[in-house]
């Protein structure tokens, strides 16, 4: 009982750091963004975490954990109903580690990440009523049961497809949805002119420097307490990977930017650090300190060219949302089958699952078997984001619309949309 209340605490911490990484969500896209736009933004955040959670208690949770289902799609019913013994009286002993309500509040802090990549990607000149609708549609729907397909025992469980706390199934999710969305909803006015890029400067880079640094601390939840236990062994090394991929990932997106633009590019950094972050989330359990870095750099490397590439091709993604979980999400989940998981062994020596399972006797077959599923993993997830984004916002579009007025872009959405000002001068009321 001692271990079961502490197992309970651990992830009851650890769902607080996950829901305190809204704050860094929400800092780093109002910081990257134009003044005019804080109050729509921050509006847009508290939308997907209160609706999310609510979306989730009412359908998500059950769509996403049906127990016996045919590895697609299952439903266990509305709402909430916990395990009763056979005594009527609550089943603490739920997955013999956590209970019924700690597993809901922890998977319902993941729900909301999703639609919250997508704000992102799409600040500064979306509707909000039809981004309200997008936020039901795809944290209440789709997001649950793409998460079945792996999480709640589906298909690409059954395949030995690896997403230890969702590179692909939370930030792909997200970056998938963020593709479509920016492809359909076109760059802000200024944006591109003549054929040439032009810089569009967030109006507080300290805030988002202090969101990047909150969402760092939040990852401390959000992949350790994806242990599912207070496991010593296998949380300390999740938190050790973690911080390595963040910290490497910074490091080389900030030397590579150097080299490449010729300055000391301060977002660049940070969502370097981030792209580590996302890139280790698929395996930071099963990877060694310095399987960490490695996939860190790759990260931090891969984020430039990729902002510049996404540049390239006219979308306009203020905070690098795309690059940082889309890219880098698929990454790390092809990471997990190109480095194996080295450090599950058995004595013999034989190189084992997730679960424990014997999968081969040597490194490079271990590797091979491992691959495959990822790829599967990355392919499946990107057929159904592609598909139920796309219908879910073209549907918008040709129907109520998506795009604010270029007025309203302009002067900004707060005016517009909320009849109020981020920072108002409180000079203009003195006598």
């Amino acid at each position: 009982m001692e271990l079961f209340t502490t197992n309970n605490i651990w992830m009851m911490i650890c769902t607080a750091l996950v829901f305190f990484m809204h704050l860094g969500f929400a800092f780093l896209e109002i910081g990257l963004t134009r003044q005019k736009n804080t109050i729509n933004i921050l509006f847009k955040n508290i939308f997907i975490i209160t609706v999310g959670l609510l979306l989730y208690y009412l359908v998500g949770f059950n769509l996403m954990y049906p127990g016996e289902f045919n590895g697609f799609i299952g439903f266990s019913g509305f709402g909430l109903e916990a395990p009763l013994t056979e005594s009527g009286t609550l089943d603490l002993t739920y997955n013999e580690g956590y209970t019924y309500w700690t597993d809901f509040l922890f998977q319902g802090m993941f729900a909301a990440t999703a639609a919250t990549i997508v704000s992102g990607a799409v600040a500064e000149r979306i509707k909000i009523g039809p981004f309200m609708i997008f936020t039901v549609l795809y944290v209440g729907l789709v997001y649950p049961i793409a998460g079945s397909w792996k999480w709640g025992g589906g298909f690409l469980d059954k395949l030995g497809f690896y997403d230890f706390a969702g590179s692909t199934l939370v930030h792909s999710v997200g970056g998938w949805a963020a593709l479509v969305a920016v492809c359909l909803l076109g760059a802000r006015i200024g944006k591109f002119k003549d054929g040439k890029i032009q810089a569009i400067p967030g109006h507080n880079i300290p805030i988002a420097t202090a969101g990047v640094l909150i969402l760092w601390l939040g990852w401390f939840g959000f992949n350790g307490g994806s242990v599912l236990s207070a496991d010593p062994e296998l949380t300390s090394l999740t938190l050790v990977t973690t911080c390595l991929a963040a910290a490497s990932g910074g490091v080389f997106s900030a030397i590579t930017s150097t080299i490449m633009f010729k300055n000391l590019d301060l977002t660049m950094f940070l969502n370097g650090i981030l792209g580590g972050l996302v890139g280790i989330t698929a395996g930071a359990d099963v990877m060694t300190p310095t399987d960490a870095i490695v996939i860190g750099a790759i990260s931090g490397v891969i984020i430039v060219f990729a902002v510049s590439f996404i540049d390239k091709l006219k979308l306009d993604d203020p905070v690098g949302a795309i690059a940082v979980h889309l890219v880098c999400g698929i990454w790390g989940t092809l990471a997990v089958g190109i480095f194996g998981f080295k450090p599950l062994t058995n004595d013999a020596g034989e190189f084992l699952n997730a679960d424990g399972n014997v999968v081969a006797s040597t490194l490079d077959a271990a590797n091979a078997l491992s691959f495959l599923p990822q790829l599967y993993g990355v392919l499946a997830y990107a057929a159904i984001c592609l598909v139920s984004s796309f219908l879910i916002i073209f549907t918008l579009k040709k129907t109520v619309g998506i795009r604010v007025s270029e007025l309203e872009e302009l002067e900004g959405l707060d005016a517009y949309e909320h009849g109020m000002d981020a920072y108002p001068d409180f000079r203009l009321n003195e006598h």
